[in-house]
């Protein structure tokens, strides 16, 4: 069976909005940055993205394998970016030796798979011996609302819940640290509904050069209010207690 004919984001990575907007997104940016920073703390070798998409999490290095369900979306990511290695591979099948990575990195990933507890055995499992899980994932399930519907979430996770599961994987938690706030969960509520009204929008069909300059003026448009936005939430994030976070980043530690 061709993995790609059942990615549900398939849909996505063909469409020139999401293409377009995606990787400058406030909310993707924090999280890159928090990610970025936290595995620059550690020591260099082979990393394993899981699910990366079109929006990598690791950019500024040669050595990584960015692993996807969709065919489409590494094409197009390998298209776009270049660096590194591509494997269509499911999460809860890694074709990997056990061991085989220094740091592996699985950012909102956990939260779309139904079986997430054999997904992070397997993260585990290709980890060498001292080596590091770096996640990110939607926190508090009472923040589930319709975005975690439309991105297909199958749950948000209780910090003790995802804490659990970890440690069952065979891993050590060594941080926890808070990446967005409640400001981003609203936010991304209203993008959501601004998305599926821009979409059904395409229906009209402008002209190919009305439709260039129109994106062109949103891409501008996007990234300045995001490049503004991201500064607002990340401070908001510094204050919130972490309860109220609506996103965290954990490292473990392969025992």
């Amino acid at each position: 069976m061709d993995v790609s004919s059942i990615n549900p984001f398939d849909d996505f990575f063909e469409k020139d909005t999401y293409v377009l907007l995606k990787n400058c997104l406030y909310n993707y940016v924090l999280r890159k940055r928090a990610v970025e920073k936290s595995i620059q703390a550690e020591s260099s070798g082979l990393i394993l993205e899981l699910g990366s998409g079109l929006s990598p999490m690791i950019t500024n290095t040669d050595t990584i394998v960015y692993s996807e369900l969709s065919l489409t979306g590494l094409q197009t990511l390998k298209h776009r970016h270049g660096k590194g290695w591509y494997v269509v591979a499911d999460a809860i099948h890694l074709p990997f030796r056990s061991d085989a990575f220094a740091h592996t990195v699985c950012s909102e990933v956990l939260e779309h798979i139904e079986e997430d507890r054999t997904a992070l055995r397997e993260l585990a499992r290709v980890l060498r011996p001292s080596g590091d899980l770096f996640i990110t994932f939607p926190h508090r399930r009472f923040y589930f609302a319709r975005d975690d519907h439309f991105v297909k979430h199958f749950r948000r996770y209780e910090l003790d819940e995802i804490k659990e599961r970890i440690q069952a994987a065979g891993l050590r938690i060594f941080s926890v640290k808070k990446v967005l706030g409640p400001l981003e969960k609203m936010t991304m509520w209203c993008a959501v509904l601004f998305f599926s009204l821009l979409d059904k929008g395409k229906q009209n069909k402008p002209s190919a050069a009305r439709r260039s300059l129109f994106f062109d003026i949103l891409a501008l448009c996007f990234k300045i209010a995001n490049r503004i936005f991201a500064v607002i939430v990340w401070l908001e994030a510094r204050i919130i207690p972490l309860p109220l976070a609506t996103v965290l980043l954990i490292g473990a530690k392969k025992q």
